[in-house]
């Protein structure tokens, strides 16, 4: 029995690590663009975060949709059947070309919306430039989550590594030569020194072109596997099979929205509070964002892990899988929690210079260590629940714990009890709680007994 679970948890830490690494590989590029576009002063600087903050609240409902086909690859490789698994990949690819062209519309015309609510007209000009050109990485990124799933559903995770690694030494060279021109480089840069500046549309150029060069590898990765591609035919759309992939990712989608959404909301409320409350809730949620990226690592290895053990009708490994990711993402955080809890100034000191904006953000952190435990369980126990296909659920338990739960908490506590910026956090915490708590209930319960495969 203990060596069942010291495998499963050696497994789980093997594919972990590389998809935490790519996470948290993705968090740096919008690091980097940020960085870069900064230079140009803060009108494009704000520009660039409105308009990756409308690109990202847009795209990450559609990731969630696309990620509707992980299960089903996950549980077709779990029962050993590989020409099915590579079948629901191009439904994975239909669906996401689909899904990006669709959700296109809404990105490009979304700007119109910011001098509606105040936004400066020169600010929303630069975000509409920016959003038009980045609007057309949206197909790629989303072929690429479902290229992923099926390379971490088969246990190949260098492609995915490497794409990340190449992918961000190329967004930082193309957005200094795209954003800044190259008239500054080396002589032995060459022809790179004749480029012109293209301002913040570089920054939208060089996104798309890392978007292609991730994809390009990905897919290189895909054809390098030892499978028969004579026949043709999983490549045509199988109407079946690509309903099945949709209603289990449209929950998905719905899951990851309502999970932004009540972040996004926080920040507006803290932007009402002043400018050093909204600069020390962007330190804290950047902090926190940076740890949840390994989290996100820990539950598509939970989704790819259970998703096999289903696949293979393996109740006992079922339940086993889910737990030994849900307590691997727990103890990561515990100690997260306690780097939080010790440094708290010394961690908001990289961000900033201002002595009033520490210490606005310190008691934020405090909040954050509280929080990170919970944090670690939902977003482990959905990847488990995800992996069994049970997303509807995931979406109920998200809308209940963060707006049901969570946004009254921050509400009473940050406006009526005038705690502020500290008592939105406190409903942030209350909504993650919740929320794991939920999830870690249903999981428990689900996979108690045998789980149908989808």
């Amino acid at each position: 029995m203990i060596a069942k679970w010291k495998g499963e948890l050696r497994a789980t830490f093997h594919l972990a690590a590389p998809l935490a690494i790519a996470h948290a590989g993705m968090q740096l590029m919008g690091l980097v663009d940020t960085a870069v576009v900064g230079r140009l002063g803060a009108t494009q600087l704000g520009a660039v975060g409105i308009a990756n903050a409308l690109f990202f609240f847009i795209g990450t409902f559609g990731v969630g949709i696309v990620m509707g086909v992980d299960p089903l690859i996950a549980q077709a490789f779990g029962s050993g059947a590989r020409i099915r698994a590579r079948l629901i990949l191009w439904q994975g690819v239909w669906l996401a070309s689909i899904c990006g062209a669709v959700l296109s519309v809404p990105m490009i015309l979304s700007p119109a919306m910011l001098p509606l609510i105040g936004v400066d007209k020169a600010i929303a000009s630069e975000a509409t430039a920016y959003l038009v050109v980045r609007t057309f990485s949206l197909v790629p990124l989303l072929v690429y989550f479902v290229i992923r799933g099926y390379l971490q559903a088969r246990l190949v995770t260098r492609p995915i590594v490497w794409s990340m690694i190449i992918g961000n030494v190329f967004n930082l060279v193309a957005d200094i030569v795209l954003v800044h021109g190259g008239q500054g480089l080396p002589a032995w840069t060459g022809p790179l020194r004749w480029m012109p500046s293209y301002g913040i549309v570089g920054a939208g150029i060089a996104s798309v072109a890392g978007s292609l060069l991730g994809l390009w590898i990905l897919a290189d990765g895909v054809r390098r596997l030892e499978i028969d591609l004579s026949d043709v035919r999983h490549r045509a759309l199988a109407p079946v099979e690509f309903a099945k992939a949709f209603r289990v990712g449209l929950p998905a989608g719905l899951h990851l929205g309502a999970e932004v959404g009540i972040f996004a909301l926080v920040a507006l409320l803290a932007g009402r509070l002043g400018e050093s409350d909204l600069a020390a809730h962007q330190i804290a949620i950047s902090l926190a964002a940076m740890t949840f990226t390994v989290v996100m690592g820990i539950s598509a290895a939970a989704s790819v892990r259970v998703g096999h053990a289903i696949g293979s009708r393996d109740i006992e490994g079922t339940r086993r899988a889910g737990l030994v990711s849900v307590l691997a993402g727990a103890l990561f955080m515990f100690f997260c929690a306690i780097l939080f809890w010790t440094f708290p100034r010394q961690l908001a000191s990289l961000f900033t210079g201002s002595p009033e904006v520490i210490a606005t953000a310190v008691p934020l952190l405090f909040v954050a260590a509280i929080f990170q435990i919970s944090d670690g369980i939902q977003g482990v126990s959905a990847g488990a629940l995800r992996g069994a296909g049970d997303t509807t659920f995931t979406f109920l338990a998200s809308l209940v714990g963060h707006w049901f739960v969570g946004f009254p908490v921050a509400l009473g506590l940050g406006f009526g009890l005038g705690m502020g910026i500290v008592g939105l956090w406190w409903g942030l915490s209350a909504g993650l709680t919740a929320v794991a708590a939920i999830l870690l209930v249903r999981f428990m319960g689900l996979s108690a007994a045998a789980i149908e495969p989808l």
